[in-house]
């Protein structure tokens, strides 16, 4: 079901996000329609990397009703941070892209971004702790979503990838150094040359 979930709010992103990408200069729109879009995508991005958390949840309890909470309580987390991003983001230029996504690569490699992760692979606690704990563990990656461009398609299937193997694979030094290299790569990238970086400034 939880799979099911997100393989129809993929679909949903697709068709509701087609032609919004504006690369660094996205207009999120209303709240209304942003925060509904927002957790649509959520929903695809997250839930897939949430099964583990569920199983365990409805295989440790006799009740139903368990996962459809879950699930729930997981995504209501999203949702307050779909509404922080409502009320900071602005339209933005390259520059604020490029410290962005340095920022970002640069939290991968810290204690609090470890500390985080292995508390979204053990799933433990309730919807919201878990979601808690999800979002610590991949606000940096989100964040380069949405310097990158909100509306991006692309970026948010790589960037989903990403999560989706941070939640499900052992974490490995070698790799995750890499990972968080070339995002501070891609920042610098940015800063120096935006215009080899694909979408980032639409051609007008």
């Amino acid at each position: 079901m939880t799979l099911g979930v997100a393989a129809a709010s993929w679909v949903v992103a697709v068709r509701q996000m087609a032609g919004m990408d504006m690369g660094v200069g996205t207009d999120l729109g209303s709240f209304t329609f942003f925060i509904g879009l927002w957790l649509v995508m959520m929903a695809a991005m997250m839930l897939p990397g949430a099964v583990p958390a569920v199983l365990n949840r409805v295989g440790s309890s006799s009740r139903m009703v368990t996962a459809p909470a879950f699930v729930g309580s997981y995504l209501a987390v999203w949702a307050l941070v779909g509404v922080a991003v409502y009320g900071l983001y602005r339209p933005h230029g390259t520059v604020a892209a490029g410290v962005a996504v340095i920022v970002a690569g640069a939290y991968e490699l810290t204690p609090i971004k470890r500390h985080f992760r292995r508390s979204c692979r053990e799933g433990s606690g309730s919807g919201f702790g878990f979601g808690a704990s999800c979002v610590g563990s991949s606000i940096g990656l989100m964040l380069l979503l949405v310097a990158l461009g909100p509306m991006s398609l692309p970026w948010m299937t790589v960037i989903a990838v990403v999560i989706l193997a941070q939640k499900l694979i052992r974490p490995r030094p070698t790799v995750d150094v890499t990972v968080a290299l070339a995002i501070v790569v891609l920042g610098i990238l940015i800063l120096l040359a935006p215009s080899y970086v694909p979408g980032l400034v639409p051609p007008m």
